[in-house]
Parts: structure tokens; C-alpha cells; sequence
């Protein structure tokens, strides 16, 4: 059987989250589904007779603006080509003007030989945190109801590249996840969602106006978790210095990095709010 490359099926994608799970990506338990149906035609992948050999995903949020992520070969089929041409395949495929991504360390050559530049590094830090704030009379849970006004939040204060309504309809209207905002002028100025991984639990995306805004966000994310026993993680933009302060505050420590990368114009995105990103999957 030759490889072949294709679309990959709602029913073959979660193997995608297994493989990231075995990688020590950590991802969250409900990130098949949400991912998955943010764009149903974005991930691909390469298949020999033994079945999927290699992933990777291509999400479009717009004719604009794409992300790639889970970016995997199978192991006995790594330095064979074939991780290297489902690349190109997807790259191809992309209709986005610009296309970002979260490049781990070993690949980073790879995406500048194909046009990506480097714009900052996200760290993901981890620890066993502890909510130490009160939480403020203005803080109220989001519900799927408040898709739009999230998104409206989020375009107007170039928090993200494009709209991701689909995106945000899985992240916020899922059961297990708890996202909660602060009031603002805009509806918001503020919002976080807190879900369960493999281990522990995530928080992102944390947008906020500044850091006693973020921690009260993240305290309060942190009370809401059912286990308040395990880890939390929060991938922080590194030029971010009030987001670097909030995890070294909790005694965080720096556990993985990524490069943002961007093919394309770059996107000017607010980091002085970013306190965490959403996923080094799709953005």
C-alpha cells in the first residue's frame, strides 16, 4: 500500500490527541470535539499500511487568517519525508493570507524554510496553585448565550487574529470547561477558561486589562475546578512581562516553550492583555 494523504474523519482525529498526549502536550479531555469541529475540513493526515503515520492540522478561521498545530509523525516513520510532505500538503491547501503557529524547538528551522518568521516565545508554566484572591462583585460566569459579545471583546481589542465563533461556541459552551469574565464598558474587560487535560487542569485563553484583573480571573478560575489537588498550567506570551510576574507570584515554573511563528503579515495582537493563550494547537 502507498501512503496516502487526505482529510482525516471526525472518528480518526481523536488518535491525533492521543499521539499529542504521548508527546507531553498535555491536551485537554474535550479538545477532540471542540478542535475538530472549529473547522471539519482542517486536519489532515498520511496513512501507510499500517494505518495513520503522520497529522497535522490546518484550521481556517478565515480567508485571512489560518493556524497549524498537531504537527506529529509516527515514530518509526520520522526522517523517512513523510512528516515533510503532509506539511507541504496542508501549507498548499491553506487559503489563509497569513498562516501562525507554536513551533516546539526541533522543528523551528523547518517552519523558517518555509517562510515563517518568528515574532515571540510562549511558555507554558505549571504548578500546584492555590486561588488566593477574593473574587470581585462584577465577575459572572459566561454562557454559550454570550458567544458574540466574547467575540465582539476579542475583535475589538485585537486579542485575535480573526472572529472564531465556531472556536468559541466548543470552549465556552462545553460542560466541563468554566469561563468566567468581568464586566466592562464593552460587555467585558475581561474573560478565562479553565479545562481538564491528562494532567491537571489548563487556563486559557486569560485576557484581561491588567494583572489584578487576571489574577482575579485566574483566582477564580482556580476555586471553580471540581479537583483542586492537581497541577495548573497557563501558556504565557513571553513579551508579557505583568503575565510572567502573575506566575512567578504563584510559584510557577517554566516547563516547555514554543515559538510564535507567523507566514504572512503578522497580526497585531494585544499582549499587554494576553495573559494566556488559548492552545498552541490553534491559536
Amino acid at each position: 500500500m502507498a501512503d496516502k494523504i487526505r482529510r482525516l474523519k471526525s472518528d480518526e482525529f481523536p488518535l491525533a490527541v492521543e499521539w499529542a498526549a504521548l508527546e507531553g502536550w498535555n491536551p485537554g479531555k474535550d479538545d477532540a470535539d471542540v478542535f475538530f469541529n472549529t473547522d471539519t475540513d482542517g486536519f489532515w493526515g498520511a496513512f501507510d499500511k499500517q494505518g495513520m503515520a503522520a497529522v497535522i492540522s490546518s484550521v481556517q478561521y478565515s480567508s485571512d487568517f489560518g493556524f497549524v498545530g498537531f504537527y506529529i509523525c509516527r515514530k518509526d516513520r520520522r526522517g523517512t519525508g513523510l512528516g515533510y510532505k503532509l506539511w507541504q500538503t496542508a501549507l498548499e491547501n491553506s487559503v489563509g493570507k497569513t498562516i501562525g503557529l507554536d513551533g516546539v524547538i526541533d522543528q523551528q528551522d523547518t517552519y523558517r524554510k518555509s517562510g515563517f518568521e518568528f515574532v515571540h516565545r510562549n511558555i507554558r508554566f505549571g504548578g500546584v496553585v492555590e486561588a488566593n484572591s477574593p473574587a470581585p462583585d462584577d465577575l459572572f460566569t459566561l454562557l454559550i448565550d454570550d458567544i458574540a459579545v466574547v467575540d465582539a471583546f476579542e475583535q475589538t481589542c485585537n486579542l485575535f487574529a480573526e472572529s472564531r465563533i465556531e472556536f468559541l461556541r466548543g470552549w465556552i459552551g462545553n460542560e466541563n470547561h468554566t469561563a468566567l469574565a468581568l464586566k466592562g464598558p464593552m460587555g467585558l474587560r475581561g474573560y478565562g477558561v479553565i479545562r481538564p487535560c491528562e494532567d491537571g487542569h489548563k487556563v486559557g485563553p486569560l485576557f484581561a486589562e491588567n494583572k489584578e484583573d487576571a489574577q482575579a480571573l485566574f483566582s477564580a478560575l482556580l476555586q471553580s475546578r471540581k479537583d483542586q489537588s492537581g497541577k495548573v498550567y497557563l501558556d504565557v506570551p513571553e513579551p508579557n512581562q505583568a503575565a510572567l510576574d502573575l506566575v512567578k507570584s504563584h510559584q510557577m515554573t517554566a516547563e516547555f516553550e514554543t515559538a510564535r511563528m507567523y507566514k504572512g503579515p503578522i497580526p497585531s495582537l494585544n499582549l499587554d492583555m494576553t495573559f494566556g493563550i488559548s492552545s498552541f494547537e490553534l491559536g
